[in-house]
């Protein structure tokens, strides 16, 4: 009977650890972008990131092949969608999608991709003249792409969890075979 009571309650301790922790994981993904990452498209008048769930917080950097900044103002959230304006007479070449949003669980989440401009009407000369603003360090999108994911923490949640639940048992099945029985 009391052996019956500790694995009932043992059962009963694990789900209760195991259920609350499981939303604590689920970060933020980017779901889709237009342009899609890695395409061939004409000059887009803006940059579209869908993401699994609502965001806040965006930051979007648009910059071409000189190191050069397109973005037309500031990345705007909607819901699960970001949306950044594009300066005109977007010239060809390959361009990098720099991106860092902060999941529903408070956690920031970041990357980026690139897309290919062919086709485009020529470069206006505020776009390719010296006039364009040259790029701060901390904004481009390699130092987007710096910032680590945190995301990687929900195996250890779970293993640590899973140990816990494990030393649980063995000393509870270490405590029934030592007590007396009456």
């Amino acid at each position: 009977m009391r052996r019956r009571r500790l694995a009932a309650l043992t059962a009963g301790a694990a789900l209760a650890l195991a259920l609350p922790a499981a939303p604590a994981s689920a970060h933020t993904a980017l779901r889709s972008s237009t342009p899609a990452a890695k395409s061939t498209v004409e000059a887009p008048k803006e940059i579209v990131l869908t993401y699994t769930q609502a965001i806040s917080l965006p930051k979007v950097i648009l910059t071409g092949e000189g190191g050069t900044q397109y973005g037309a103002g500031a990345a705007e959230a909607a819901d699960n969608k970001v949306t950044l304006p594009v300066k005109p007479g977007l010239p060809n070449g390959r361009y990098t999608v720099g991106w860092r949003v902060v999941s529903l669980d408070g956690h920031p989440v970041s990357g980026s991709f690139t897309f290919t401009v062919k086709g485009a009407a020529a470069a206006s000369p505020a776009a390719s003249g010296s006039s364009a603003p040259a790029p701060s360090p901390a904004s481009t999108p390699a130092a987007v792409a710096e910032e680590k994911e945190s995301s990687g923490s929900g195996g250890w949640l779970w293993i640590g969890l899973g140990a816990v639940l494990v030393a649980a048992v063995a000393g509870g099945v270490a405590w029934a075979r030592r007590s007396p029985r009456g």
